[in-house]
């Protein structure tokens, strides 16, 4: 008898569980996204006060040295926080979501070409030169290329 009991609870509750997942897949993917060649990542968002924040990673080359206390990667991966300046990272991981094929990511969204997205005061623009984020409050940007990568 108290079997059916179970399967009636495990069937209204099993609905309930899939709503309220989906939203928060949606809602990560609409944060990240590739270059159209998918050398480019980033992850935009926008805190609870509204300001936003980005942090890209890409393949180009960064012209300032590494830091001599920096064992790690350098110089590919750059964020930019409404009303801040642009920094770049030393890190021993990846922002890119992991994908065992080379080339782009099925699973991210692409940025096409003269295609902006934006969070807070922060937009990103994707152009064949690269990709380009600049906060219109401050000027402040990182740009990302294959040739070569810049923050200012």
């Amino acid at each position: 008898m108290t079997t059916p009991g179970l399967t009636k609870l495990a069937l209204l509750a099993a609905p309930a569980a899939a709503v309220i997942a989906f939203p928060g897949i949606a809602h990560a993917d609409s944060d990240s996204f590739q270059s159209p060649s998918g050398n480019i990542f980033c992850a935009m968002s926008v805190r609870d006060d509204g300001t936003g924040s980005v942090v890209c990673e890409g393949d180009g080359h960064y012209a300032v040295p590494k830091p001599a206390d920096c064992h790690f990667a350098w110089g590919d991966r750059f964020s930019l926080d409404q009303g801040g300046e642009a920094v770049s990272h030393c890190h021993g991981d990846t922002i890119v979501p992991s994908y065992s094929s080379p080339g782009k990511n099925p699973n991210v969204p692409t940025l096409d070409y003269g295609r902006t997205r934006s969070a807070g005061s922060i937009t990103c623009d994707s152009e064949r030169t690269g990709m380009t984020c600049v906060d219109a409050g401050t000027g402040h940007y990182i740009h990302l290329s294959r040739e070569s990568n810049d923050i200012g």
